[in-house]
């Protein structure tokens, strides 16, 4: 009996695995990438004076992390430029301060000017290799 049990959890298991994959390989749409960031929006539109939610913190690691291909990050990029000029009372230093505080290096500084197809993810590499002609030596 105890056989049967674990193959059904892991069955379920399986199941919950193989749905997940698309889940976790989407990208994040521009109104998730709000919803995630409503905290250090509203942060970036209250008056001075006032600290910086942790969870601001924890919420922008999160998309950084979920992003990780260059079209990823690039729409995350293309998002924040939008709302940067959707929401006029945000102060866009205040906005662009946030990840240093937070210690997250987005590898491109936010500002209404950013030119977000220029950016590519840290996660892939810079260089490619290429075809290299070795000459094949037979023994």
């Amino acid at each position: 009996m105890d056989s049967s049990l674990l193959v059904k959890v892991s069955c379920l298991y399986m199941i919950c695995l193989v749905w997940g994959i698309p889940l976790a390989n989407a990208a994040l749409s521009c109104p998730q990438v709000e919803h995630i960031l409503a905290l250090c929006l509203e942060y970036a539109r209250a008056p001075p004076g006032l600290s910086l939610p942790e969870k601001c913190c924890n919420d922008i690691r999160g998309v950084n992390d979920v992003s990780q291909t260059t079209s990823d990050r690039q729409n995350v990029c293309r998002c924040l430029k939008f709302l940067m000029a959707d929401l006029p009372d945000i102060k866009i230093p205040v906005l662009a301060s946030i990840p240093s505080q937070c210690g997250i290096d987005l590898h491109y500084e936010i500002s209404p000017t950013m030119d977000c197809d220029k950016y590519t993810s840290p996660h892939q590499p810079y260089f490619s290799i290429s075809y290299i002609h070795l000459p094949f030596i037979f023994c």
